[in-house]
């Protein structure tokens, strides 16, 4: 009797498996493939009468490597009137409808349909498609942009970092500065540190246990989201409590005073260089171009400095001791006024001379 229930059981089990397969399989409808240049604008509304989700794939050809395109960023925009879509990211579209099939033959639950991003950034070099699965109308524009001022700002600022990077890390200001910065991150570490503690721990990790780690970064995220609501709502209070703690922070760093171990020095140096290198490399997708970047900025930055400092000594000596600046003419001009005042001396003396007699 009891194995009889068992097989049943296990008969049942596998039905409802198969019946959930085809389902899924019934559900997952064919996807539409567009391939997008500059400026393109792709209207997508549902193919029937009746709603249905349906996997619309918008892929970006990319376009050849150049020094010109150093800067070149691609940006799709989704302008979606709700947040009911799935996306999905790949190379290509094959991948895109395998994530996508992976997708409704999984038991996963989309718990994260609050918040959706609806701007992606697709590589300028290579094809990238982003795939939308939705039964509602919605529209897709791709733009690319030749001069990404914010690829351009970050260079900048990665060259700035790097080569002031000594300067900086010796200077008394830029010190007290960091360390206000890291006490303000750390109080808001200390409380968040608080509030954890009023958490039981076994329950806690028992929800982890039990429900996965899906559950538990829907909860982070909706902590995150009530975290934004409250520094909205009383934005007055987080000001004051950062003024306070940063006003802590610097008396704590002036009580101390400013860093003086040369090694302490030196390691803050190395950071600063590695942030700014690493912002270099990050402000273009043209990925050997930034390194060429990196690697011209490296030499300049270690040459000796009587190599840089000789080209300024030989025009400076070549300048004095070189050849006369000066145009025939012009010295002409200036001996021919150094002749008429001296002219103009001798007859003031000689009518003085006359006049005395």
């Amino acid at each position: 009797m009891y194995f009889n229930m068992r097989l049943i059981v296990s008969l049942l089990f596998i039905k409802i498996i198969i019946l959930s397969t085809i389902c899924l399989n019934s559900a997952v409808s064919p996807s539409t493939v567009h391939y997008m240049e500059k400026g393109d604008t792709v209207e997508v509304g549902p193919k029937n009468s009746v709603p249905r989700r349906e996997l619309n794939i918008f892929c970006h050809r990319g376009i050849p490597k150049g020094i010109v395109h150093m800067w070149l960023s691609v940006t799709l925009h989704i302008d979606h009137p709700s947040n009911d879509f799935t996306h999905y990211e790949g190379p290509n579209e094959e991948v895109v409808e395998k994530e996508h099939v992976d997708n409704h033959f999984s038991w996963s639950l989309n718990i994260f349909s609050g918040n959706k991003r609806k701007m992606f950034k697709l590589e300028p070099f290579n094809t990238s498609c982003i795939g939308i699965d939705t039964s509602k109308s919605y529209s897709v524009h791709l733009d690319v942009i030749r001069l990404d001022l914010w690829k351009l700002l970050l260079l900048v600022t990665g060259i700035i970092v790097f080569m002031y990077a000594d300067k900086l890390s010796c200077n008394t200001t830029f010190h007290y500065l960091c360390g206000i910065a890291f006490g303000i991150c750390a109080s808001f570490l200390i409380l968040v540190y608080l509030v954890s503690k009023m958490f039981p721990k076994k329950t806690f990790m028992y929800g982890i246990m039990g429900c996965g780690w899906t559950v538990v970064i829907y909860i982070l995220q909706m902590l995150w989201d009530n975290l934004r609501l409250i520094i909205s709502s009383y934005r007055l209070y987080v000001m004051w409590y950062t003024i306070a703690t940063g006003i802590l922070s610097f008396i704590l760093c002036y009580r101390w005073g400013p860093i003086e171990n040369p090694r302490t020095i030196n390691i803050i140096k190395w950071f600063m260089q590695f942030v700014g290198l690493a912002c270099i490399y990050k402000s273009s997708d043209y990925q050997e171009a930034a390194m060429g970047q990196i690697v011209i900025l490296l030499m300049t930055y270690n040459l000796p400095q009587k190599w840089v400092a000789a080209p300024k000594t030989y025009w400076f000596a070549s300048f004095i001791e070189g050849e006369s600046h000066l145009s025939d003419d012009e010295i002409l001009e200036y001996e021919t006024s150094i002749r008429g005042e001296m002219t103009e001396e001798e007859d003031d003396d000689i009518t003085e001379d006359s006049e005395e007699c």
